[in-house]
């Protein structure tokens, strides 16, 4: 392990895939929260973009250039010859308006059809990507000296054995629904993936999961020992987000969230429109933000087709903007907020950013759901994840404003008090420590 250059803390690299800002990226937003948080408590790091970038606005990437461009090693990844092209092309491919072009594309945020490239970069470097693995790790060894890498996710194991070998340092892993990109593959990719990430995590030193439901799930996954793995809840800053007593808002539902059918947006919509049946909940108006990708379009419509064929339409607003200002904007409106993701999730950072700003949550009975809302309140879940019962959930809630209000404040305090992130990334560099 390198030195520190300041020997007050550590110098710490988190390599995050970007979404180029298209849709409301949990991941990125964890990486970047921790990233954040970590520079609080006097340690320098640094943020290494793969992909596409992480954001729309990428004022804190300063130079900082993003690898792998998604363009560029799809078509390296399918065309051989552009394994050979000149750098000129390279640069043009990885320049900002195309990798805008490329964040809204069908399918660059798919494994569908992308089994071969997800395969070669396990590989790592023996996959068709060494190049751009050795321009990686040849840049951070001419800008940085870490003392941890932190990847952002098990599929981007493939990198760690290079970096170990040219940077001697420690790699960190976190763990967080890897199985919702493995999963929708043919079968025989989807059991040579996994069978590669159990290889290929004997060349990390720790992982992070975000809940002890997916720490368990990631253990038989990829057959990891328990010493290897710890659980590291996410978090937010409360101080970034002001509280609003739900008696000074209208009856407003909202959903954060990529809008697409695996996060359970038409359970949401039917929900609503089951909801509205109700005389009671004439008033009551639906949200929606997250953003989306080219292959969500058509979906979406089809909601939309389906609120106005309702004659509900009126009451359920889609908003463009999902960062920043105006996710600030949507959650100081929000009497309540559900993503009710089809399969669960290992966590979902919405739930935080919701409970911060003391909104209640009313999530299905499914993956980490149950483990979150129960360690510190804050919302309720409900089985089975149907429309009805989610109408039936929100139906009880909003006929209770005394059950809100307790929510609400329960909501918040969970997140001074558990998912701080401030408290989270002190239990995230206990890991860095203890592997040092």
């Amino acid at each position: 392990m390198s030195e520190n250059n300041n020997n007050t803390g550590l110098n710490i690299i988190h390599i995050i895939p970007g979404s180029g800002g298209s849709f409301y990226c949990g991941n990125c937003l964890r990486d970047s929260k921790y990233v954040d948080s970590l520079k609080k408590l006097g340690h320098k790091v640094v943020k290494v973009p793969m992909y596409l970038p992480l954001f729309s606005d990428e004022h804190d990437l300063e130079d900082i250039p993003v690898f792998y461009g998604a363009i560029s090693i799809y078509l390296k990844q399918l065309y051989p010859i552009f394994r050979h092209a000149p750098a000129w092309l390279d640069r043009l491919l990885n320049s900002k308006p195309m990798m805008k072009l490329a964040a809204g594309m069908a399918g660059s945020t798919n494994a569908k059809g992308l089994e071969e490239m997800t395969i070669s970069m396990l590989l790592g470097e023996e996959g068709a990507q060494k190049e751009e693995l050795d321009k990686m790790v040849d840049w951070i060894a001419e800008h940085c000296q870490p003392d941890v890498i932190h990847l952002s996710n098990a599929l981007l194991l493939g990198l760690a054995k290079r970096i170990k070998q040219k940077l001697n340092v420690k790699v960190v892993c976190s763990l967080q629904d890897e199985d919702v990109w493995v999963d929708p593959m043919k079968p025989s990719a989807r059991e040579h993936v996994w069978k590669l990430m159990a290889e290929k995590a004997k060349d990390v030193d720790a992982f992070i999961a975000v809940s002890d439901y997916f720490a368990g799930r990631a253990k038989k996954w990829m057959n990891l020992p328990d010493k290897k793995v710890h659980t590291v809840h996410l978090g937010v800053d409360p101080a970034d987000y002001p509280f609003f007593s739900p008696e000074s808002k209208q009856r407003e539902i909202g959903y954060i969230s990529r809008m697409n059918a695996e996060n359970g947006m038409e359970v949401l919509v039917d929900a609503f429109i089951e909801l509205k049946k109700d005389k009671r909940f004439d008033d009551v108006h639906l949200h929606i933000t997250g953003g989306y990708t080219g292959e969500d379009k058509n979906f979406i419509k089809a909601q939309k087709n389906k609120l106005e064929t309702a004659g509900i339409r009126p009451f359920a607003h889609f908003w463009e903007g999902f960062e920043g200002t105006h996710r600030m904007n949507f959650l100081k409106r929000m009497m309540l907020v559900s993503v009710p993701v089809l399969n669960g999730e290992a966590f979902g950072i919405y739930l935080s950013e919701a409970m911060a700003s003391g909104i209640p949550v009313v999530q299905p009975a499914l993956g980490a759901f149950p483990e979150i809302i129960g360690t510190a309140g804050g919302g309720v879940v409900y089985e089975p994840n149907t429309p009805e019962a989610l109408a039936k959930a929100w139906a009880d809630l909003l006929s209770d404003s005394q059950k809100i209000k307790s929510l609400s404040h329960e909501a918040r305090a969970s997140v001074e008090e558990h998912f701080n992130i401030m408290i989270q990334a002190e239990s995230m560099l206990l890991v860095y420590q203890s592997i040092k």
